[in-house]
């Protein structure tokens, strides 16, 4: 009886761990950067946007739009919220403008996502 409790409570602590390494709370940040297709973000290599009308078309035609930090990070935009929503309805009047942007930053790997609390020209 004692061997099947070492068990459960074995599990149990291998159980609340791991849930609580999966689980990421992001961190405060403040990013300064362009509001761009992600189309042109990766494979043009650019440092700003070509323009508005070029980042705002893009968008309207699906491409997703991230924020290209001076540095050249990108961050994708995300929801906070689950069931998620897109965020480009929220960054389309920024749209190949210079922003800044706070909010919390999700970090894996070497990918950055965003989740947008306040957004300023």
């Amino acid at each position: 009886m004692i061997r099947l409790f070492r068990k459960f409570l074995a599990f149990t602590f291998i159980g609340v761990t791991c849930f609580a390494i999966a689980a990421d709370n992001g961190t405060n940040i403040t990013v300064s950067g362009w509001v761009i297709d992600s189309a042109c973000a990766y494979t043009k290599g650019l440092d700003k946007p070509i323009g508005v009308a070029c980042a705002r078309a893009c968008a309207k035609n699906g491409s997703p739009l991230v924020i290209l930090r001076d540095d050249g990070t990108i961050f994708l935009p995300i929801d906070g919220k689950t069931p998620s929503y897109a965020q480009n309805s929220k960054l389309m009047p920024f749209a190949g403008e210079h922003v800044t942007v706070t909010g919390k930053d999700y970090v894996r790997n070497a990918s950055h996502a965003l989740v947008i609390d306040k957004i300023t020209r």
